[in-house]
């Protein structure tokens, strides 16, 4: 075990001024001759003025004479001043050797004294820059629970739990707490051993622990909606060691800020009482007092029904839109402790305001780009206008996986994809993207290439679709999702007849489509694109459903049959039995011959909570007579229209609206079932008649109650379809359908 180091030693590397009182008449020169030898002496058994202690203290005496006398030999310049006081020490002796024994030992008392009280001073800063240095990695990982919880609003996996930065926080605080009263007990004996600077590093790490300790736990959406109620809470850590006993608890204010105010707010010329202004909106609902919870160790505070009423926008910097600039919720209280009073603040994640709901998509996109990459600690609310891909890729990928609600990720497959979609360029290689950048107005603010939207709003409608209605056809490896139409082309061209394979339409926001692959009888191959399907379509009718029904699709690329992978997301066929037959939907290709022999009951689909509105075209439509008779009488007689819709036509084209032909199990050859309308175009050639192969009702039989002039009512109206309501819906109500892919062939949805 090491040798504890000798006082002495300790007053060597002292500055000899802290002694000067100490040694009074004494020469330090003397006392430095002597060095350790002094308080090697006795002097703690020399304590009256009994013969014995008298006894000992002339011992001590002759040895003090010896030892200076042996130290003047080797003193140099130094020797005639000890041999001086050999001669005064002996003299001394004669009268009073006590005085001798005293002086020297207040000498050693003193300058143990002044050595623990120095060690102590230094022990005292060496623990301030201690706590100092674990308060600064404290507030590091406080910024870093920050930053995971601003990623969480990305979809990254966050722990919240604060209890373990709140043990921390508590015990620096207590430190604090000690340090502080060890200090006042040292004051009171010397305030000269005291520096005044121990006072103002503890007041400053306590106040700059209590302002870190109060954080927002609970976010506002990051997409606020004006006059729409939202919710938020704060907590302050070192509540339950500040707060306790506290008669009235403090009030919290919630103002919404801009970025401008925000970045004033923190700079260094402005106290902390100007920030108690009004922000730049009006929240109501935006006061709360703080509560402690005994059993969670939690001291904080809700606000349940925040609404902002109005928000002031701030001057945008060149094209900004209102969905770039971003604010934040500033929660502000003051606190009181030990006489000091406190003003606490916490600053919400940038949000971002809109007044209208179809500004949330390009608001989500400031969101998104702010959360990912964004700096633990920056100037609000800056954030880099270019981002290396690679960090593009892990964002869209975690926002993907984590709004679907799967764990099936993106493949490098599909970010080569992407990438060539946000750069305009399919011609890109994997060695391309090593070093590739990505702006944030190749992400939300230009079009991607020879389309009308950005890649943020394409991207996210695919999101969208995929939560809604594909999440388990992704997450079990149906979907392959983010792939070219030429790419497709590539892998299918190899494949059978009938192989198909799925993946989101590249024209389109919020569509998935299938492509298929045909071949002749000279085995020459044809690849066919299917117009996408839609949110809507897919609610009235699943992708499974729709899979099932084309029976041009017989096996799922890389995957195997479609029955044995799509079977489990078929919609089983039930009987009804409440006296009423079923009616079913059916999907077909348009123009396709040969499914129509193929098409039978047992692969329909029960129209159970089917919605009956279909998306209609947008095209110049004619109707030709039926050919064959009525029973109401001749065409004339039915009022039919002649221009269903009404739009400028290029090259005459025709795409047909929904027809329903219904077939009757019953009676197959009754005259009494409404004609079919058929549609034409007209073009230079004048009006050319279309037979459609588009819909066609299946049912199994009409209820056997229907009289005659019942049917004949039907007929005779305006339309021979006008008391059809969900035919008559469909056609006169729905919205146009979205532009399709080039090359792609239409898919029809029968309904009734």
């Amino acid at each position: 075990m090491a040798k504890a180091p000798s006082v002495w030693s300790c007053v060597c590397k002292m500055p000899q001024g802290h002694f000067e009182k100490l040694y009074g008449g004494f020469p330090q020169k003397i006392r430095h001759h002597l060095g350790d030898w002094l308080e090697n002496q006795p002097w703690e058994h020399i304590m009256g003025a009994d013969p014995f202690c008298i006894e000992m203290a002339n011992s001590v005496i002759t040895q003090l004479v010896e030892e200076l006398k042996k130290v003047a030999k080797s003193s140099g310049s130094d020797a005639h001043l000890i041999l001086q006081w050999v001669e005064n020490f002996k003299i001394m002796a004669q009268r009073d050797p006590m005085a001798i024994i005293q002086s020297f030992k207040n000498i050693c008392k003193g300058e143990m004294d002044i050595v623990l009280k120095q060690k102590w001073v230094f022990l005292m800063e060496e623990s301030l820059t201690q706590l100092s240095t674990l308060q600064e990695q404290t507030v590091k990982r406080i910024n870093i629970w920050k930053k995971q919880q601003q990623k969480a609003g990305n979809g990254a996996p966050f722990d919240e739990n604060l209890l373990p930065l709140q043990d921390r926080a508590e015990f620096i605080f207590g430190k604090y707490h000690e340090l502080c009263v060890m200090i006042q007990e040292l004051k009171e004996i010397d305030h000269r051993l005291v520096p005044q600077e121990f006072f103002d590093k503890i007041n400053t790490g306590i106040g700059a622990l209590i302002k870190s300790s109060f954080l927002v736990d609970k976010q506002p959406p990051q997409v606020l909606k004006t006059q729409t109620k939202f919710q938020a809470s704060v907590n302050f850590m070192l509540g339950s060691k500040i707060m306790t006993g506290v008669n009235k608890m403090p009030v919290i204010r919630a103002t919404i800020i801009t970025e401008k105010g925000a970045q004033e707010l923190f700079a260094p010329s402005v106290s902390a009482s100007e920030s108690l202004k009004d922000g730049a909106g009006e929240i109501e609902n935006g006061r709360s007092v703080f509560e402690f919870t005994q059993a969670t160790r939690t001291c904080g505070a809700v606000f349940k029904n925040m609404l902002l009423k109005k928000i002031k926008r701030c001057e945008r910097k060149g094209s900004e839109s209102v969905t770039e600039e971003k604010c934040a919720i500033l929660f502000t209280a003051e606190i009181h402790f030990s006489g000091s009073t406190y003003i606490i603040q916490a600053m919400s994640l940038p949000v971002v305001v809109i007044v209208h709901g179809n500004q949330d998509n390009n608001a989500k996109a400031t969101v998104l780009w702010d959360n990912a990459f964004s700096e633990i600690v920056r100037c609000p609310f800056y954030v880099e206008e270019k981002v290396p891909w690679r960090k593009m890729c892990s964002t869209l990928n975690m926002k993907f996986t984590s709004e679907v609600g799967t764990k099936h990720e993106l493949s490098a497959d599909h970010f080569w994809f992407l990438a060539q979609k946000i750069f305009g360029d399919s011609c890109l290689s994997y060695d391309d993207l090593k070093e590739r950048t990505v702006s944030w107005t190749q992400f939300n603010k230009e079009p991607v290439r020879e389309r009308n939207f950005t890649f943020w709003q394409w991207f996210d409608g695919v999101v969208d679709l995929t939560k809604k209605h594909l999440k388990d056809y992704w997450s079990d490896g149906l979907i392959m999702g983010f792939v070219s139409k030429l790419f497709v082309q590539k892998l299918l061209s190899v494949e059978p007849s009938g192989t198909f394979l799925l993946r989101f339409s590249d024209s389109e926001i919020g569509g998935i489509t299938i492509a298929y692959v045909i071949r002749g009888e000279d085995g020459s191959g044809q690849i066919q694109n299917i117009q996408p399907f839609g949110a809507r379509d897919l609610q009235i009718l699943s992708l499974g459903d729709r899979v099932k029904d084309l029976k041009q699709l017989t096996y799922l690329y890389k995957k195997g049959r479609k029955d044995d992978v799509f079977e489990k997301y078929y919609k089983k066929v039930s009987s009804c039995g409440n006296g009423y037959k079923k009616t079913a939907i059916i999907v077909k290709v348009v123009g396709d011959e040969a499914e129509d022999s193929q098409t039978s009951w047992n692969d329909a689909m029960p129209m159970e909570g089917i919605d009956s509105q279909q998306p209609s075209t947008s095209h110049s439509v004619h109707y030709a007579s039926p050919p064959y008779g009525s029973p109401a009488g001749s065409p004339a007689h039915i009022s039919t229209p002649q221009m269903l819709y009404s739009q400028p036509m290029g090259t005459p084209t025709l795409i047909q609206p929904p027809q329903y032909h219904v077939e009757h199990t019953l009676f197959p050859n009754s005259r009494f079932i409404p004609s079919p309308v058929y549609p034409v175009v007209e073009s230079s050639q004048g009006i050319q008649p279309y037979v459609p192969e588009t819909q066609t009702i299946i049912t199994e039989g009409l209820h056997r109650e229907l009289e005659f002039f019942d049917i004949l009512d039907i007929l005779s109206n305006d339309s021979s379809m006008t008391n059809l309501p969900h035919f008559n819906q469909a056609i006169m109500n729905d919205p146009a359908p979205m532009q399709e892919d080039a090359g792609q062939t239409d898919c029809g949805l029968l309904q009734f």
